[in-house]
């Protein structure tokens, strides 16, 4: 099964920097995008930013020019670099994967999203 890894996390204080580190294996089908939500205590789980295979990146307004997403399609990796953090960025972030499974011979197919299991990014203020 599709397994990936999250690396990163920790404490940081107001105006700080993180970089979080995914690691996906077992691909054994196309991967469509990648990226990262995240999750705060009693509050839904939302998109940070996402990559897909054409490079396009999509963030979430609050992240914009704080937030930089990266892939390395070759290696199944993907990074967000995270500077001037602000104590509403603490969350649970989780990495996924969006996988093409192709199912029949006249080529239809469909999408799945793999998680890993999360890092805590805490920003103290």
């Amino acid at each position: 099964q599709v397994q990936l890894v999250e690396s990163g996390g920790g404490l940081v204080q107001a105006g700080g920097s993180l970089r979080l580190s995914c690691a996906a294996s077992r691909i054994r089908n196309s991967i469509n995008e990648m990226g990262w939500y995240r999750q705060a205590p009693g509050k839904a789980r939302e998109l940070v930013a996402a990559i897909g295979k054409d490079g396009i990146t999509t963030y979430e307004d609050s992240v914009k020019g704080r937030f930089t997403i990266s892939s390395d399609s070759a290696k199944n990796t993907v990074d967000l670099q995270m500077n001037s953090l602000k104590p509403e960025d603490t969350a649970v972030y989780f990495c996924y994967v969006r996988v093409r499974h192709v199912i029949n011979v006249e080529g239809a197919s469909y999408e799945r999203d793999y998680w890993g299991q999360g890092t805590q990014v805490t920003v103290s203020s």
